[in-house]
């Protein structure tokens, strides 16, 4: 979803974590022809080097591109949820299961 809504950036995630839903919203306006599997490539294990020998204080920086890239996806998926009433209040709810709850025998 948007970072703003549910605070989720943009990275590639395993079906094994999505909850299907019924919902859908119209997603072919927004322009993902610049996101590849270039984008989601890590750089080098040198930075788990640093972090062993805990010379890596620093933290992690987010590079501009991403930022642009985030913005850009973002402002395009933002204008889909607002046409859909509800949605963005959805998407920005904490989602839990309870004890005998289970994700396969919701209906969303």
């Amino acid at each position: 979803g948007p970072y703003r809504v549910n605070g989720v950036p943009v990275r590639r995630v395993n079906q094994a974590f999505v909850i299907a839903t019924r919902t859908k919203i119209d997603i072919s306006k927004v322009d993902v022809s610049n996101i590849t599997d270039a984008t989601f490539a890590r750089t080098s294990k040198a930075g788990a080097k640093k972090f062993m020998e805990n010379e890596g204080k620093e933290g992690k920086k987010v590079s501009e591109e991403r930022i642009a890239l985030q913005k850009q996806v973002d402002s395009q998926l933002s204008k889909a949820i607002g046409a859909v009433p509800y949605l963005r209040k959805y998407l920005s709810a904490t989602f839990t299961l309870s004890r005998g709850q289970y994700p396969h025998d919701m209906k969303f």
